[in-house]
């Protein structure tokens, strides 16, 4: 295993989209356009499989230096109510595109900070929502949190709406990494939220771990992991650290020299990863760890698993809509990103006009790779039998695979591809060889984080 990680430990996208953000070719809709897909991709697919909404919530009260997410750092809260506004006047501008009431499958709200909200503008931010709306019977809500400032009231208000899974970022409990990322939080307030959570009658509570973060070594990664383990998370997301100080200033706080060295980082994954499997977590994929009960487990298993911009998600909806800074919409033949300042997205919204600054349409060479991809991710094979499952770059991308065939990682027949068991931490590699648009403009610069 060592050898292999060696080898495929190159940098790679996450492959939630295909294609990646970088290599969208800016073919923005304009606003008409963008309208038209809405509601094209609503109209076909809203009474047999729904939509799924993901809201940005930015705020946070300090920066977390490894952050490589869209924040805006503030104290004060006097920010919440006029944002909360404005998502909802974008919800509403969509609503304004559709002939029924959405059916709404999934809603995750992520940040910053979700949990930098107060709990009664939280409510009136979801009700805002699902008052104009159906809620499936079993439709998947979650939120991130952080358990400095997650109180009881933020858990059961948000139960009461409907949410029934939880996803705390712990990322290190040592106090050292801790001090450097500056983001703190104890043992004791972890297991506080986790059984509160619990209580309350949430299903699924998952953490957030990242490793390679400065002055991490593998004793402190082995303690961290061994409190997790003791407070038995439902799921684990076990992260790689990318450090772009050029993209994200605030990594400057610490330098590459405090960074666990290639081989160190490489092994803090294997220490990690053997952690979890010897205590009963399976290896979902792509960096996600589930015990055999949890749903994501379940949807693996079933192969209904799918994967989109919020992650691994158990529900499957080609409509997916971002509300508020940065969120990115996908209506399966297209993306769009909402700007990322606060100013430009409430300017766009004041004048009522969608916030969309970059985009991306789907040609039919995308749309059959995106699906291979995505069965690479979510079932571990993929087959093209069919003539609408085959184009030319998918041939040349099992081309590439020769190499990961011979290592016994993959199993390829004349329509089909398997990833075997020993290949599952090399899912990106693998995706990345169907990554048509990557290979014919490779990058000059790293744009994404190694595969280990």
């Amino acid at each position: 295993m060592k050898n292999l990680i060696d080898k495929y430990n190159i940098p790679a996208p996450r492959y939630t989209s295909y294609p990646t953000v970088p290599y969208w070719d800016e073919s923005l809709p304009n606003q008409e356009q963008w309208k038209k897909m809405v509601s094209e991709t609503f109209h076909k697919t809203n009474k047999s499989e729904g939509i799924s909404l993901y809201i940005h919530l930015p705020y946070c009260e300090s920066l977390c230096t490894y952050c490589g997410c869209n924040t805006r750092i503030t104290i004060n809260h006097g920010v919440e109510v006029p944002y909360i506004k404005a998502i909802l006047k974008e919800w509403n501008m969509y609503l304004s595109l559709f002939d029924e009431k959405p059916l709404i499958k999934e809603i995750h709200l992520g940040g910053g900070t979700p949990t930098f909200f107060s709990p009664k503008n939280l409510e009136f931010l979801i009700h805002g929502i699902i008052s104009t709306a159906v809620v499936c019977s079993d439709a998947e809500f979650s939120f991130e949190a952080h358990p400095n400032n997650t109180a009881l009231a933020h858990l059961q208000t948000l139960f009461n709406l409907g949410f029934k899974r939880l996803s705390l970022g712990i990322q290190d409990f040592d106090p050292k990494v801790q001090d450097i990322i500056n983001r703190f939080q104890t043992y004791e307030q972890v297991f506080k939220i986790t059984n509160q959570a619990r209580e309350i009658g949430y299903t699924s509570v998952n953490y957030d771990l990242i490793y390679g973060l400065p002055l991490q070594t593998e004793a402190s990664v082995r303690q961290t992991i061994e409190k997790v383990i003791a407070l038995h998370p439902d799921r684990i997301a076990y992260y790689s650290y990318a450090h772009v100080p050029w993209i994200k200033p605030g990594q400057r706080k610490f330098t590459e020299a405090d960074l666990p060295s290639g081989q160190l980082k490489r092994n803090l994954y294997e220490l990690g990863r053997e952690m979890f499997l010897v205590n009963g977590y399976v290896d979902i994929g792509m960096d996600h760890f589930s015990l055999p009960g949890d749903e994501l487990y379940i949807a693996s298993k079933n192969k209904t698993l799918h994967r989109n911009f919020m992650g691994y998600t158990t529900s499957q909806t080609q409509l997916l809509l971002g509300l508020g800074v940065s969120a990115i919409s996908d209506t399966w033949t297209g993306f769009a990103q909402n700007a990322k300042k606060v100013e430009d997205y409430y300017t766009a919204i004041q004048e009522g006009v969608f916030p969309i600054v970059k985009g991306h349409q789907l040609t039919q060479e995308d749309l059959i790779l995106r699906k291979h991809i995505l069965n690479i991710m979510c079932n571990q094979q993929t087959s093209w039998e069919k003539p609408g499952q085959q184009c030319e770059a998918l041939y040349e991308g099992i081309n590439r695979l020769a190499e990961l065939e011979k290592d016994d990682l993959v199993e390829l027949s004349r329509f089909s591809l398997k990833v075997k068991q020993a290949g599952n931490p090399f899912l990106r590699n693998v995706c990345m060889a169907f990554d048509a648009r990557l290979w014919n403009k490779e990058p000059r610069q790293q744009l994404f984080s190694s595969t280990i």
